[in-house]
């Protein structure tokens, strides 16, 4: 679980991760559905080496959670965990990346991905299909005002995590890609750029990614709908 961004966007005083949701934080709602979970091995999290919160959120969690160093962009976070669990894992073993401010990741879905790749020779990722009408803004930057086209929005999907690969296929992937120069947005984009095709897996829209305060607010309305145990 890459950890370590600053979380501009979300313009507060601590990273978006260790906000506060319900009654613990988001990385603790994003952590949840993995440590109940009997097949999951161990978990990783990537933090900054200035982290001052993730020492006493590790401390409370109910599994054993191993640290390793943040990096510059998300690729180098994910690459130096998949690090640490490489001097313990097999090649084949199977590793889920999941976003830290992705705190509505459901057990069903966790389900959802097992049973989709269990068979896959390389991994896929949890997505949504895109059922909006897309437009591309013809200036830069989220104040655009003026359309330039309308995107065909047929065969698009909207990426979210887990993503599931295997460990080295995974690693393999992002030194290639960190060794050229090429910084993926996500770990399907080095796999891709590997020449492979991961398998897209229909998840829930829920499943949201923290980036502002209004997401933080949508998050804790998911979470109040659901089982205690989802929500805790």
């Amino acid at each position: 679980m890459p950890a370590a961004g600053s979380g501009r966007r979300f313009a507060a005083a601590i990273p978006k991760q260790y906000a506060a949701l319900g009654s613990s934080t988001v990385i603790e709602h994003a952590l949840a559905p993995f440590e109940a979970d009997a097949d999951c091995a161990g978990i990783v999290v990537s933090v900054s080496a200035d982290d001052s919160w993730w020492p006493s959120i590790a401390a409370r969690r109910s599994r054993l959670i191993e640290s390793a160093p943040g990096g510059e962009q998300r690729a180098h976070s994910v690459r130096n965990a998949l690090r640490v669990l490489a001097g313990r894992a097999r090649d084949d073993d199977w590793i889920m990346v999941h976003d830290a401010a992705r705190p509505c990741f459901t057990d069903s879905d966790l389900l959802l991905l097992k049973r989709a790749l269990a068979a896959h020779p390389v991994g896929g990722l949890l997505a949504v299909p895109l059922a909006d009408t897309l437009k591309r803004a013809l200036e830069p930057g989220v104040r655009a005002i003026h359309v330039d086209e309308t995107v065909e929005r047929d065969g698009l999907w909207r990426a979210a995590t887990p993503q599931v690969f295997r460990l080295g296929v995974l690693l393999r992937a992002l030194d290639a890609a960190l060794g050229a120069q090429r910084i993926p947005t996500d770990e399907a984009q080095a796999i891709e750029w590997a020449g492979q095709r991961p398998q897209l897996v229909a998840g829930r829209p829920d499943n949201i990614k923290v980036t502002t305060a209004d997401d933080l607010a949508l998050a804790a309305a998911i979470l109040a709908t659901r089982q205690p145990r989802e929500s805790s």
